[in-house]
């Protein structure tokens, strides 16, 4: 986007991430035409585990419609930094040597074509709203994405809260 990166990663991903610092991104940085200055990386940012088998698919979605949703081109595979044109089109963009494809997205068909045919049906229809407001939801607050199980086990394991707070007053304690 113009004003903002959305990287969808697997934790054991370290070296993309290590990568995202590295001269090609800083070569990046300086050649994007949008007239930004500063590190690829600087600023504040948002992050959020999601529970990958009921919400990778759509976050990839989310991830490659945003520039669509933004008015800024008319197909995911019209902007030149989005990640579509490789899964839904077997097309490598720039410095493609470190994208592994999920297990969940292999899981489309039995080999590429296949996968990249199921990948597209997914666009086919609109993003549901209840998608669209879950995924802001736990971007911008900083919650979970998963159902109340998969919520209750990152807070967990992180000591942090990690779904919304329930609505209205706290029961009252018995005794």
């Amino acid at each position: 986007m113009t004003h903002h990166v959305h990287l969808l990663a697997h934790p054991t991903m370290w070296r993309a991430c290590r990568k995202s610092g590295s001269p090609p991104a800083g070569a990046m940085s300086s050649t994007v035409p949008y007239g930004r200055s500063g590190t690829l990386w600087e600023g504040r940012h948002r992050a959020t585990v999601i529970d990958s088998e009921p919400y990778l698919l759509t976050c990839m979605r989310y991830v490659e419609e945003n520039p669509v949703r933004a008015g800024m081109v008319v197909n995911p595979d019209a902007y030149r930094w989005s990640s579509y044109p490789a899964n839904a089109l077997g097309r490598l963009g720039f410095d493609e040597d470190w994208r592994l494809a999920h297990p969940l997205y292999e899981a489309l068909g039995p080999d590429a074509d296949s996968r990249r045919q199921a990948y597209r049906r997914l666009f086919r229809a609109a993003m549901k709203d209840t998608d669209l407001k879950a995924i802001r939801d736990s971007l911008h607050k900083g919650w979970a994405l998963g159902d109340d199980r998969f919520r209750e086990e990152i807070a967990l394991l992180s000591g942090r809260r990690a779904a919304p707070l329930r609505k209205g007053r706290p029961r009252k304690k018995k005794g």
